[in-house]
């Protein structure tokens, strides 16, 4: 592990811990909300140009730092945009990857694209691409897939260059804001007081962050029972056949411990544990573990292992349970 990415780890600990030491940090926290908020001010006004796609635009986001579920309630729209008869497509920004404007291939090298835009590629049957400037990204798909007829912005909230028909913000339940302050000294990209602007707000899993849950929220569970091996997605288990096994569970994504209690709850009650830091360039090194009877990791994981995993590596696939009242109501509103 990079001392980059355990700093990071570290830092968002600290932020969840609310620890009394990152006060230091609050005239940096001050300088970053007034550029955010002069950023997000000046889209308003008109002062920055957005870019208006010729189709309906949603985006999926965040307003803190870290994983809150978002990649699985993305898979989750589109097969719901696409049972309703629409073909959508998606754009990411690829982080982690070459942020070069590009597709997205199945087989694609998660280094160049970006290990969730990978995830979504292989899960989604959907074109997606990839790109920092979000707004290029859905214009080379349109051009490239014309039939495409909605587009789904993954991690873009905070993007107001590319304009957007509905907002999705995303909140992990347990975890919540965490200290409730700006970066760096706390996980808020933006206050708290922009869900009030979203046109829908979604918690991930039970609430149990200090403070009331934000009124009129969706529900959403992500929940799984199956294990695919990471060499060979083809053959897959039962969460039980692990019971009782020697496991090491390894983790790099934005909130390590979900992952972790959701093994727990399938069974493996006697497994080691390794957290990385999100969106962790795995190599051969961080799965050369001795005496396990498995290795056991997240989707989005195992996408950057596939090349070099051994045989006793799976994954656990996840998918996103939300209130179907979401679906409808979004369906709704791009028929209007």
């Amino acid at each position: 592990m990079s001392a980059g990415g355990r700093a990071g780890a570290w830092l968002a600990e600290q932020w969840y811990a609310r620890r009394a030491w990152l006060g230091l940090l609050l005239p940096l926290a001050g300088v970053f909300r007034v550029l955010a908020g002069v950023r997000r001010a000046g889209f308003a006004m008109g002062w920055f140009k957005r870019v208006r796609l010729p189709v309906p635009v949603i985006v999926v986001g965040n307003i803190t730092v870290g994983g809150t579920g978002k990649t699985p309630l993305v898979l989750w729209l589109v097969d719901a945009l696409r049972r309703a008869g629409l073909r959508p497509g998606i754009v990411a920004r690829g982080y982690g990857g070459e942020n070069s404007l590009q597709a997205v291939a199945p087989d694609a090298d998660p280094a160049a694209v970006g290990d969730e835009p990978l995830l979504l590629a292989r899960r989604s049957g959907c074109p997606v691409w990839v790109g920092k400037d979000r707004a290029a990204a859905g214009t080379a798909l349109l051009a490239a897939h014309p039939e495409c007829d909605v587009l789904v912005a993954d991690d873009g909230l905070q993007h107001y260059r590319l304009a957007r028909d509905f907002e999705i913000a995303v909140l992990d339940g347990v975890r919540g804001f965490g200290n409730r302050l700006p970066l760096p000294a706390g996980p808020l990209r933006e206050p708290v007081s922009r869900l009030n602007h979203c046109d829908a707000v979604v918690v991930n899993g039970a609430w149990g962050a200090e403070g009331p849950p934000p009124a009129a929220a969706y529900r959403m569970a992500v929940v799984g029972d199956r294990l695919c091996n990471v060499r060979e997605p083809g053959r897959c288990v039962e969460a039980r056949a692990f019971e009782g096994r020697r496991v090491r569970a390894i983790a790099g994504i934005g909130n390590p411990q979900r992952f972790f209690d959701e093994l727990r709850r399938l069974g493996m009650r006697n497994f080691d544990r390794q957290a990385f830091p999100d969106h962790h360039a795995f190599t051969a090194a961080d799965l050369a573990y001795d005496g396990y009877d498995a290795i056991v990791m997240t989707e989005k994981d195992a996408v950057k292992c596939t090349a070099f995993a051994a045989g006793h590596c799976w994954a656990l696939h996840v998918r996103a349970e939300v209130d179907p009242a979401l679906g409808a109501r979004i369906l709704t509103e791009l028929k209007q």
